[in-house]
């Protein structure tokens, strides 16, 4: 684990004292909207209205966004606050920099990253510092626990595309053991958590084998020994062990079943999993700056019922 380049910094606290026990069902909604890239920090293109509109929709719980602009972030919240949907409005996201403010990105005027978002109130979050990749910025991972169930975390995460060596080792390895790092150091503590996010790469990479468990194993993502399941590995209709494509692009290499491939992904800790677990991937809607895709990923849902205690 390179646990020793991860550095972690506390944002955002929220007063919690409740402990909770026991096992819950969650559902996850997660969604790269390439803020910068496809909308230049806009929230009146369209994609705020669809981003809302799907979280209230499909019952989320926990939300994860990658690549939002701070203004966006704001956009949802505000949304969100006023339809209703957070149980504690003054405690219920947060956001982490990937990017200071820099005039070739979000229109120049403000920052740029990840973001989390939560029906219960959250607690404090930390953000990661991820091994560096050589680019703009920092790569990061952000998680805050429930206030009222602080033994349960929710982390969202972007991994770099770049596989660049450094001391011998790819860039997006490095940042993936590091990630891997931080959720082993969860479980240790007793901490269940779920995460979601832009993992760039399939699930039948070989540096994934070490996320997911062996009884994920399947010919279209084999030689795993990992100790987690991603929500979507046993759908038996998309792709079995590997799940439903989350781009529209074709992968290089190809995927196993059909012509795109799938890099979100959500996932759980095996042993913290109490029941049925499922995800589905969503259409990209074509409702954003006069008819064009409001994102060049699809929205990744899933429900998990864990063990919280």
């Amino acid at each position: 684990m390179i646990l020793a380049a991860v550095a972690a910094l506390l944002v955002q606290a929220a007063p919690g004292n409740a402990t909770g026990t026991g096992e819950a069902t969650y559902n996850v909604w997660h969604w790269n909207v390439a803020g910068n890239t496809l909308h230049a920090g806009s929230v009146t293109d369209g994609m705020i209205d669809g981003a809302v509109a799907s979280i209230r929709n499909r019952g989320a719980d926990l939300v994860s966004f990658n690549e939002i602009c701070f203004g966006q972030y704001r956009a949802i919240q505000d949304r969100l606050t006023a339809a209703g949907w957070p149980q504690d409005p003054t405690s219920f996201s947060r956001f982490a920099a990937t990017r200071d403010v820099d005039p070739g990105i979000c229109d120049g005027g403000e920052t740029f990253g990840l973001a989390l978002f939560s029906k219960q109130p959250l607690g404090n979050s930390n953000q990661y510092v991820l091994p560096w990749d050589g680019k703009k910025g920092s790569r990061k991972m952000l998680c805050a626990p429930l206030r009222d169930t602080p033994r349960m975390r929710f982390c969202t995460v972007h991994i770099t595309t770049s596989n660049a060596l450094t001391d011998g080792v790819p860039d997006n390895v490095r940042q993936l053991d590091a990630v891997r790092g931080v959720l082993d150091s969860f479980d240790a503590a007793g901490d269940t958590y779920l995460i979601a996010g832009d993992f760039n790469a399939q699930p039948n990479y070989g540096r994934m084998n070490a996320y997911y468990a062996p009884s994920a194993d399947t010919p279209n993502n084999p030689g795993n020994t990992g100790s987690h399941r991603e929500l979507d590995d046993d759908d038996p209709v998309h792709c079995p062990g590997y799940g439903e494509h989350t781009v529209e692009t074709a992968g290089s290499p190809g995927p196993p079943c059909g012509a795109y491939p799938k890099i979100d992904q959500i996932f759980v800790r095996e042993s913290r999993i109490a029941g049925p677990y499922s995800a589905d991937s969503l259409a990209i809607g074509a409702s954003c700056a006069g008819g064009a895709p409001c994102s060049d990923h699809r929205i990744l849902t899933g429900t998990a019922r864990v063990s919280t205690g």
